[in-house]
């Protein structure tokens, strides 16, 4: 019984063995954020696959797979400035293959584009845009650069590829450029923040000038109304008394002048006992 059984185990064995290779060397899957291209005995097909399950020749037919997804990928630039300084531009550029494009971008790049047709449109572009620059201007003007560089960057590369962005990750110069290119930005902002305070202690002394005649007009006016109207002073004396009874002192000692108004507790104060 055990010597018809242990045949039988091995020919379930091989028939599974059989089934599931045949299975995959039958079907396929396109992973999500990818395109299949089918190729046929070294011929790729002129439509791509979309992302699922399918089946294929066994052996002869192959499904490679094209990333559609974003792609981020370094590359630097050596470039010369207006003023015939040398400048290295490290950059980040952030790509993608168009679905439309797929077949096309495996066909005459192998999938993989960037080598061969990114990385060489990005370089020429920030070398033509930095040559109309001067250093300092590239140090100071990044966001400038980057645009201008990605505008000449996608009409090189054309609708092929998709250029979603660039960013300028570094911008070495040598030292001694470096150490004067920051000097003189010391130097500016020194400038501006001597005719900030400048211009801050003018205002503070207009200012006070405008406080000082404001403040004279007023003792004028006050002056003029008091002269005008003797009874103001009176009613403010009224006003401010507190309840004691007055004493009437002369201003001068032949009574001919307005008296001046004491407290009783003043003259009480003054009467020695």
């Amino acid at each position: 019984m055990n010597q018809t059984f242990l045949p039988k185990l091995i020919g379930v064995a091989l028939l599974v063995f059989v089934i599931v290779v045949l299975g995959s060397a039958t079907s396929f899957i396109v992973d999500p954020g990818t395109r299949g291209i089918k190729v046929t005995l070294g011929k790729a097909a002129d439509q791509f696959l979309a992302e699922g399950f399918g089946f294929k020749m066994p052996f002869i037919t192959t499904i490679v797979p094209v990333n559609i997804r974003q792609k981020t990928q370094g590359v630097s630039a050596e470039c010369f400035s207006s003023d015939l300084q040398q400048v290295k531009i490290e950059l980040r550029v952030l790509y993608r293959v168009p679905e439309a494009s797929v077949v096309q971008i495996f066909k005459e790049f192998a999938g993989d584009p960037f080598d061969s047709l990114i990385a060489p449109r990005v370089q020429e572009a920030i070398k033509e845009v930095t040559a109309a620059q001067t250093a300092e201007q590239i140090v100071k003007n990044r966001e400038e650069i980057k645009q201008k560089a990605m505008v000449s960057a996608k009409l090189k590369i054309g609708a092929m590829l998709m250029v979603e962005d660039i960013v300028i990750r570094n911008i070495e110069l040598s030292a001694e450029l470096e150490k004067a290119i920051e000097a003189k930005m010391v130097a500016e902002q020194q400038a501006v923040q001597a005719k900030f305070t400048q211009m801050q202690t003018q205002v503070e002394a207009e200012t006070a000038i405008i406080n000082a005649r404001g403040e004279a007009e007023a003792i004028k006016v006050r002056g003029e109304a008091l002269k005008l109207n003797p009874a103001f002073l009176r009613l403010k004396i009224v006003e401010r008394w507190n309840g004691k009874s007055p004493l009437v002192v002369p201003a001068d000692p032949n009574n001919t002048g307005a008296g001046l108004l004491l407290p009783l507790g003043s003259a009480e104060k003054a009467v020695v006992p």
